[in-house]
């Protein structure tokens, strides 16, 4: 793909950086583009539908962006930078319990996902076509994957986790549960499949599921109660 979406910005031929007119003229297109693939789908989408919404010229597009990839990449830089730095938790954390640690991680994640639900289809619309989306989503992924083995790493080192997980790989699978619960969730809307006495499972659900599922597979659980019992329980318990 082309364009710079995490440096300086340019225009559309890399040249020179924009004006702060031409700044805002760029990311009202990439609003407006967000706005039109998540009602239309990529492969729908207009351009003229773009700078339509954007409310500038049809010609301008071009001096911002080379195509319409270019500006989908600019959308999903933003909704990546929401997913992984989606703010501070809405909640008091204590640092020190790695069970209200991965609580509030999952939350965020949750809230971010469930504002970028439709842009998120629309990933896996152009990924299952465009190699260059299918790396990106890879990569996406991957950063989640390697956040959470330093997570789980950490709490090993702290005697919290089970020893014998292998951080990347128990976290590679952790994150591909809570990223397809969130799919299904948000996306699928296949949360009345999950009901009891035909009531919607809400967020708080959500989190404490994942939570405790996370909690339950690093062994959290197991590890916290035999240190106690053995008097080795550290001052973060």
């Amino acid at each position: 793909m082309t364009g710079n979406v995490t440096g300086a910005t340019t225009n559309a031929t890399g040249a020179k950086p924009l004006t702060p007119r031409g700044e805002r003229t760029r990311a009202a297109l990439v609003a407006a583009a967000r706005v039109i693939f998540e009602r239309d789908g990529f492969g729908e989408s207009r351009l003229i539908d773009i700078t339509g919404q954007a409310n500038v010229a049809a010609g301008s597009f071009y001096t911002y962006f080379a195509s319409k990839e270019e500006i989908l990449q600019a959308v999903l830089a933003d909704a990546q930078e929401d997913m992984l730095h989606p703010g501070e938790p809405h909640v008091e954390v204590d640092d020190d319990d790695p069970t209200e640690v991965i609580a509030a991680a999952n939350r965020a994640y949750f809230e971010a996902y469930a504002r970028n639900a439709q842009l998120m289809v629309v990933l896996d619309q152009v990924a299952a076509t465009h190699p260059d989306f299918r790396r990106l989503r890879r990569e996406r992924t991957e950063l989640f994957m390697r956040r959470n083995a330093k997570r789980i790493e950490d709490l090993q080192k702290r005697g919290l986790a089970d020893p014998d997980l292998q951080p990347a790989m128990a976290a590679s699978a952790l994150s591909a549960m809570v990223s397809r619960m969130a799919y299904h969730y948000f996306t699928l809307e296949d949360a009345d499949l999950w009901a009891d006495d035909d009531v919607r499972p809400g967020m708080e659900a959500l989190v404490f599921t994942a939570t405790r599922l996370w909690v339950n597979a690093i062994g959290l659980r197991d590890w916290r109660a035999g240190a106690a019992a053995s008097g080795t329980e550290t001052s973060a318990e």
